[in-house]
């Protein structure tokens, strides 16, 4: 990067084909972990991932900021020589995707925005949801974790084990997916998910959605879990606020191409191949 940070990126498909997708993982403060659905689609289009910087093998210890990673994303973009970008962001990601959006709406051939982004007074019933999908003991357990100023790895590994499973439909499956990503997708960089976090609360994505209209490309597309703790009521007022279809996944939660592979592949495939053709 410009200022000398070193961010690790992946790619998947022939490079050569435009346009290409860029694949946004969540957070903030994880490192990628969309391999698997990057594969769904690498056979049509070439798909680039990569770790944020401070996040996986993309090292950083200075102040995280959300224009410098959207200038990150900007500065990869030169790097593989890809002018537009059909960017699928989860999570997190999604609001990644919306604020390139807003600085950079003429590289993005379109978008697809999965769980997210989460706009108004929505954490509220994702509270209620997750206590309801928890034990009292779990519960108990996981304020314990959090309050302790270090923590073991073991420690580590439960604490995003219980703050994880109730993200799916299915808590038997679920349980086992949350331990299994509490081990992968570390280390967890906490500051900057604080850092991240408190700009986003100053700066809510919720005061720019008429510029966002205004700016999105023809081809924008909503994507969620029925079942994710995150009220998918929320996604459904902005997808009505941003005049934009969204497509409901039954039976999966935050991360759908876990509980409905195929469908989610075969949205994907849809929305990539309709981006390819435009």
């Amino acid at each position: 990067m410009t200022d000398e940070a070193q961010l690790r990126w992946m790619a998947l498909g022939d490079t050569t084909r435009r346009p290409a997708v860029v694949m946004l993982h969540g957070g903030p403060g994880l490192p990628d972990y969309l391999g698997d659905v990057a594969a769904m689609v690498a056979d049509l289009a070439p798909v680039y991932r990569y770790d944020q910087r401070g996040t996986g093998r993309s090292p950083w210890r200075g102040r995280h900021s959300l224009a410098r990673h959207v200038d990150d994303l900007a500065e990869l973009l030169d790097a593989w020589n890809v002018s537009k970008a059909v960017l699928i962001g989860h999570s997190y990601g999604t609001n990644l995707a919306s604020r390139f959006c807003l600085a950079h709406s003429d590289r993005v051939a379109a978008m697809l925005l999965m769980c997210g982004p989460f706009v108004g007074d929505w954490r509220s019933g994702d509270r209620a949801e997750r206590d309801r999908r928890m034990s009292a003991a779990q519960q108990e357990r996981l304020h314990a974790l959090e309050e302790l100023p270090d923590r073991t790895e073991e420690q580590e590994v439960e604490l995003l084990t219980l703050a994880w499973f109730t993200d799916h439909a299915d808590p038997e499956r679920g349980w086992h997916w949350a331990a299994q990503g509490a081990r992968r997708r570390r280390p967890v960089n906490w500051t900057m998910n604080g850092e991240l976090g408190r700009e986003g609360r100053a700066d809510p994505l919720d005061a720019h959605l008429a510029e966002l209209r205004a700016c999105l490309p023809a081809r924008t597309e909503f994507l969620g879990g029925a079942d994710d703790p995150r009220p998918v009521t929320a996604l459904e007022s902005l997808a009505l606020r941003l005049d934009l279809p969204l497509t409901r996944i039954e039976g999966a939660g935050h991360e759908p191409w876990l509980e409905q592979p195929d469908t989610v592949r075969a949205h994907l495939r849809r929305f990539v191949q309709g981006a390819m053709g435009a």
